[in-house]
């Protein structure tokens, strides 16, 4: 007769889970069993840890729209699934979790890995429930994937090894208590009133200078996101999350916000209306002064509409639904003047990028790598990046174009997501390259095990290239830049300074390509080699730490903490002060340029 352990998998199986992250361990021993019995479906994907396997269930359902799931063994296993899952619950995504735990008799006892799963929990998971009895599992599944799904978040059922091991109830008892639960579950339509659809479009319509600012709510609303920017000769500004939501060649596309911003900040500066899809963009020193735009919002949730800035017209509902009734209200705007601006600041901005990518620097520009790849992306290119300075390159110089995808660990932004996610889109698009810019910092962290991973299911993973571009600058360069302009405090090596490792050697030593770039005359060949392999590629870039990652627009506190930290002797402040003159330099020539045209 089956176990629990096999029903769950065919329940979880029903809901299109089709692959599951997971490490083994004696908690789950019955449900690795049942993976045995399953032939395959669901697969087990096995990492290096826990944590990246939650990781790599957050980024399935990022770039399917499906259900992510993990599962991970009792005590510690349980404990290390929960980083990933922070990651899925800040970024709204779909993911159920399977968590082992002790059998029944034994909980309460202190017994050896006995932890309180259902407390530890509580905040990342919106649903946790423990299976006491065989006939529970298939409610609880059916329910953990409609709260999943419906809320976008992360549900969680932690399941007694006896309850797992016993034999499987697929119906419950016709008795009192008992519910009785289908597999089914269907997107709503969201839209907002007429009433205040017409409330907003009046207010964009009225609109002389209309910012928009979309994320990655917007993701499934890309054409009519271009249409309504179209209609009301707005500009259209990113958030990192919504990096690959319309396409950076569209000549009106400003690109992202805040500290990876590029010519947005003008945009939204100068605004005096601001229309905001799907996006809860939190930084408000890079937005429109209150009082400055009047604000229109598309939001499906209403618990985060109208909490960034204050709002004129809140709509709650689904962006792609939302626009499609807002658009035959709205009128074309006649007078162009703002969408030339913009596009002229686009123009500008991206020759200011080209201008700091060919700086000389020692040995690499950062910069450089980036904007060689940008030259070079492949159709249908899903690109992949991690926390670190290395994500203001990924945002500012990568020119994405429609059919492409892109992410990173947005709200969390915590370190480790990089690799995994494209290990997992590799496993979703197979055929799709692939393209991960992570830090050393992070790749030492866990992205190095994670190729142990790769040389597992290399057979899945050699259909063009898995590349893997790590920044080698020995330094934990996003943080020593907010030391520097968030405390006012210079780099302290004892905390910033890493090993040199061979990575590109180290690719070599698992049977992949690896590449080793110290050179701006070789990083575009770099690329072309990396680019025409197939299967996992390490390429090992060696770029100077020394290039400030700052923002087009310098906030003065921001300018005088880091000046406090030269003083103080920062190890490396006079290549600081000459490498970002370079820069701020390139901006003052551009726009010399831009008014002798005008």
């Amino acid at each position: 007769m089956p176990q629990t352990a096999d029903f769950i998998l065919y329940r979880l199986r029903q809901w299109g889970i089709h692959r599951i992250f997971a490490y083994p361990g004696d908690g789950i021993n019955s449900l690795l069993g049942a993976f045995d019995r399953a032939n395959g479906d669901p697969e087990f994907i096995q990492p290096r840890h826990e944590e990246m396997g939650a990781f790599m269930a957050t980024a399935h359902a990022k770039f399917t729209g499906e259900i992510g799931c993990c599962m991970a063994t009792s005590g510690g296993g349980t404990i290390h699934l929960l980083n990933g899952l922070y990651d899925a619950k800040l970024d709204h995504q779909p993911v159920v979790a399977i968590l082992g735990q002790q059998k029944r008799i034994a909980l309460g006892a202190g017994f050896q890995q006995e932890i309180d799963p259902n407390t530890l929990y509580k905040d990342v998971a919106e649903y946790v429930q423990t299976m006491m009895h065989p006939a529970q599992a298939r409610q609880l599944i059916d329910r953990a994937c409609k709260v999943a799904l419906s809320n976008r978040t992360v549900a969680a059922i932690i399941v007694p090894e006896d309850v797992a091991m016993a034999e499987a109830e697929t119906s419950p008892p016709r008795t009192h208590g008992a519910v009785y639960t289908s597999v089914g579950w269907t997107k709503p339509r969201v839209i907002p009133p007429e009433t205040e659809l017409r409330k907003a479009a009046q207010i964009l319509n009225e609109g002389k200078k209309v910012a928009m600012l979309v994320g990655q709510g917007a993701a499934e609303a890309a054409d009519e996101v271009v249409q309504a920017a179209e209609l009301l000769g707005a500009g259209i500004a990113k958030t990192s999350l919504g990096r690959a939501t319309v396409p950076d060649d569209l000549p009106y596309v400003t690109g992202p916000i805040g500290l990876r911003s590029t010519s947005s900040h003008h945009m939204m500066m100068n605004a005096d209306t601001l229309f905001m899809i799907g996006t809860s963009f939190p930084y408000m020193e890079w937005m429109p002064e209150e009082g400055q735009c009047k604000g229109v919002e598309i939001d499906i949730d209403g618990r985060q509409i109208g909490i960034r800035y204050p709002m004129d017209a809140h709509l709650v509902g689904d962006s792609k639904e939302t626009l499609k009734e807002l658009i035959p209200l709205l009128q074309r705007k006649t007078d162009r003047s703002w969408r030339d601006e913009i596009e002229g600041q686009v123009d500008e901005w991206w020759q200011i990028l080209d201008d700091r990518a060919h700086q000389p620097a020692d040995p690499l520009n950062p910069e450089l790598v980036a904007h060689e790849l940008s030259k070079r992306l492949p159709d249908e290119a899903i690109i992949t990046t991690d926390a670190g300075s290395v994500a203001n390159w990924w945002a500012r110089h990568l020119r994405l174009r429609k059919g492409m995808a892109a992410s990173l660990a947005g709200n969390l932004a915590t370190m480790g997501p990089g690799t995994p996610y494209a290990i997992s889109a590799k496993l979703d698009f197979p055929g799709r390259p692939v393209i991960a810019m992570v830090g050393d910092g992070v790749f030492q962290m866990n992205g190095m095990l994670e190729l142990i991973t790769c040389k597992r299911y290399l057979d899945r993973l050699n259909d063009g290239p898995l590349i893997f571009c790590v920044f080698n600058n020995q330094d934990l360069n996003q943080v020593t830049w907010e030391q520097r302009a968030m405390a006012g405090e210079p780099k302290f090596p004892g905390s910033q300074e890493i090993p040199d490792v061979p990575y590109a050697e180290f690719a070599k030593l698992l049977g992949f390509t690896g590449i080793r770039c110290d050179s701006p005359d070789t990083i575009g060949a770099a690329w072309d080699q990396a680019l025409a392999a197939n299967g996992p590629v390490v390429l090992e870039v060696v770029v100077d730490k020394e290039i400030p990652p700052v923002p087009p627009h310098i906030k003065r506190e921001q300018a005088q903490k880091v000046a406090k930290a030269l003083r103080q002797g920062d190890p490396e402040a006079w290549g600081i002060v000459t490498k970002g003159a370079r820069q701020k330099m390139h901006e003052f020539t551009e726009s010399m340029k831009a008014l002798a045209k005008r």
